[in-house]
């Protein structure tokens, strides 16, 4: 298992012990598994933050 799977796993499980029921619980549940998985994706190297936050210009002259 890579740290994306692992990450993605923990936040659904953070999500469902914070939150039973409802469409506020799986709004809670989704969003700490986009959470999750971003943290993992970023642990692995697939995620750079450096290209969300950047201009056109920045990466234009890369």
């Amino acid at each position: 298992m890579n740290a994306t799977l692992i990450c993605l796993a923990v936040g659904l499980v953070l999500g469902l012990a914070g939150a039973f029921g409802g469409f506020s619980a799986f709004a809670i549940v989704a969003i700490l598994g986009a959470l999750g998985f971003g943290v993992g994706r970023y642990l692995d190297g697939h995620l750079d933050l450096a290209d969300l936050f950047s201009t056109e210009r920045e990466r234009a002259h890369r």
